[in-house]
């Protein structure tokens, strides 16, 4: 029983999602959904310390409502590194590529929640050099030099260590997470365009609506979506 144990962790000879294909790319993607968080935390604990000058962390910055997970940034990472990593560049052209390509999928990510879900999870009116408030040029420059760090250092150790992974264990690690993932985005979504519709005055439709008022409430869905603001 302890060697069949054994076995099932030994690598096999099959290289587990070799170059860009989907498992990789997939499990990327909900690495840089974990980070993504992480960073939106501790960009507001260091706010927060140098307001205060006191430690403080802050309610996870999270998209989903299930797990410490941020879609838009687990996207961003993995379609930057499948466009800007499959040919190689010197570090200032993928510095100038990062911080194009980060400031308008800001830009554009924003515009679209509030065109479509009617709801804003930042505003940078106030910023230095913003970009209607969507995006602003230090925030771009950020992300350059991010996407240069990302693609040129992270990926490759990322890709290196993802590989390494079992196909025995790596296969079924990807459908689980491509389901949990899926549901999760789903339900999240569905609810907070439930809680637009609900902040309209809408009653609910179906029986969907009525469980999503209940389980889904506004002050529930403001303790994940600690940044959103309703906009008409």
């Amino acid at each position: 029983m302890m060697s069949k144990f054994k076995n099932w962790f030994k690598r096999d000879d099959k290289v587990f999602a070799q170059g860009m294909c989907f498992s990789k790319m997939f499990l990327i993607f909900v690495i840089g959904c974990f980070l993504g968080v992480l960073h939106e935390d501790l960009l507001g604990c260091i706010k927060h310390f140098y307001r205060y000058h006191e430690f403080f962390w802050p309610s996870p910055h999270k998209g989903v409502i299930y797990g410490p997970f941020n879609p838009l940034y687990g996207a961003g990472i993995a379609l930057i590194i499948y466009f800007l990593g499959r040919k190689k560049r010197n570090p200032l052209q993928t510095f100038c590529y990062g911080a194009l390509l980060g400031g308008a999928f800001e830009y554009i990510i924003s515009f679209l929640m509030e065109l479509v879900l009617g709801v804003a999870s930042w505003d940078y009116s106030n910023y230095f050099l913003n970009i209607n408030g969507r995006t602003t040029i230090p925030y771009m420059i950020f992300w350059g030099f991010a996407i240069m760090i990302l693609v040129h250092l992270i990926y490759p150790f990322l890709s290196k260590c993802i590989e390494k992974i079992p196909s025995k264990i790596g296969k079924p690690l990807v459908v689980i997470l491509v389901i949990f993932m899926t549901l999760n985005m789903i339900i999240s979504w569905t609810a907070l365009g439930r809680a637009v519709l609900r902040n309209k005055g809408y009653e609910p439709f179906t029986f969907i609506g009525e469980f999503y008022d209940k389980v889904y409430p506004d002050e529930y869905l403001k303790t994940i979506y600690t940044n959103m603001k309703f906009v008409k």
